[in-house]
Order: structure tokens, then C-alpha cells, then sequence
């Protein structure tokens, strides 16, 4: 189930987020340094924008986006605290519109959102189709359901799967996901861990390639 903007204002307000954890995720730094972020760049459910600042700051142009007006007052917050000239909006990832302007998409933590506990990806797969330039790259960094955790929790046939017609999966691999053990973990005693830490959950790192064919806007039949 996917909740209400209000859901994911709630956690910003109070200070519950887990995934706000004052930096970026080291999977994705990895990323930046070898070269798999390129041209222009969406970052989707950008939350605290710690992404987007830290490309904006490597130069990049790059747009976050998020659900949450209270998250993306948050980043804005955030930039401003780091001198950063970043770029942020309010935005459904549904419906980002049907121009493909991106090169590359970042989902630190959304699609996980979308797919667990059995859900349907599809319209969000679809929404990012119609928003990448042929060729362009979507990385996804998902909580893994290969151990124990807290959060949203998929599998990786949840990934592979979900990229078919329109997509080339390049690459699928065991990452880890930084997380904060706030008040929003409510299994965090059932699991062993301390209020406040800083947790490596399991996670997956995928690298999905647009090919050279879209969706039709008017019947979201795959043309081309």
C-alpha cells in the first residue's frame, strides 16, 4: 500500500524518518565515483536530498524530487545549511510528465516502496520509461529481504521482474543500505537494535538500462 503525503510529512516533522541519517549512502557514493552517474540526473523520493546536494556540489545537473512537501522543505533546509545551490520539487513520482529529459534516475529507497509486500511497480516503472532518454540509466538501491531488517523488504525477482519490455537489467547485486533505528522502526527491539544506531540492512543495487522503444501515453502499450 502506498501511503498519503501526509504519511511521509509525519516522519519529517517528528524526526522519524529512518533513512534521514545526516549523509548519503555509501552505495551511492560508490556509484559517483565510478563514473555511473551521468548527464542529467533525477533523483526520485529524494527525501533529505542528501543525493542531490552532493552531486549538485560534484557539478551535476540534478533535480530531487519527493512526494512530501515536508521533505522537500526539509532539503531545502539541508542545502541551504551546506552552501548548496540545489534543486528540489514536489512531485508524484507517478506522474513526472512525458518528456525524457534524465540520463540518469536514482531511486535511493523508493521502489522498495512500491513493490513490497507483493505490490504492483508497474505504473512507477512506466512513469520512469517515459521520463529517461533512450539509453539512460536507472540505479535502484532497495532494502533486501536476503536477512533479517527493518523497512520494506523485497526480493530480487521483485527488481528483475518488474524491468521487462523497454529495459535491459545489466546488473543485480548484495549491497547495504544505511539506515537510522529511530521510533518509526517499531520491530527494532524484536530485532536486536539500539534506538538511535546507525544499521547496514541488507539491499540490493541494480543498474537497469531504457531501451530504444516507449510507451504509448494514450493505451501505455510498449511502441517502437
Amino acid at each position: 500500500m502506498i501511503r498519503p503525503p501526509e504519511f511521509w510529512n509525519s516522519v519529517y516533522e517528528d524526526g522519524s524518518a529512518p533513512w534521514v541519517i545526516g549523509e548519503p549512502q555509501p552505495a551511492v557514493l560508490e556509484l559517483i565515483e565510478q563514473g555511473w552517474i551521468r548527464g542529467a540526473v533525477l533523483d526520485i523520493g529524494c527525501g533529505a536530498g542528501e543525493h542531490t546536494i552532493r552531486l549538485t556540489e560534484r557539478g551535476y545537473d540534478v533535480l530531487g524530487v519527493d512526494l512530501s512537501p515536508s521533505a522537500i522543505a526539509y532539503a531545502r533546509d539541508n542545502a541551504r545549511e551546506h552552501g548548496v545551490p540545489a534543486q528540489f520539487e514536489v512531485a508524484d513520482a507517478l506522474e513526472l510528465g512525458d518528456e525524457p529529459r534524465y540520463d540518469t534516475i536514482l531511486d535511493s529507497a523508493l521502489f522498495h516502496v512500491f513493490a513490497f509486500d507483493n505490490g504492483d511497480p508497474t505504473e512507477y516503472v512506466r512513469s520512469l520509461h517515459r521520463v529517461l532518454k533512450p539509453g539512460g540509466l536507472v540505479h535502484i538501491l532497495a532494502l533486501s529481504d536476503a536477512e533479517p531488517g527493518f523497512g520494506p523488504r523485497i526480493s530480487r525477482t521483485a527488481i528483475a521482474e518488474a524491468f521487462g519490455a523497454g529495459w535491459e537489467l545489466e546488473e543485480l547485486k548484495p549491497a547495504r543500505y544505511r539506515g537510522r533505528v529511530s521510533a518509526a522502526v517499531v520491530d527494532a527491539a524484536e530485532l536486536g537494535l539500539t534506538p538511535g544506531s546507525i544499521v547496514d540492512e541488507a539491499a540490493w543495487l541494480a543498474r537497469v538500462r531504457r531501451r530504444d522503444i516507449s510507451y504509448s501515453v494514450s493505451s501505455n502499450r510498449i511502441i517502437g
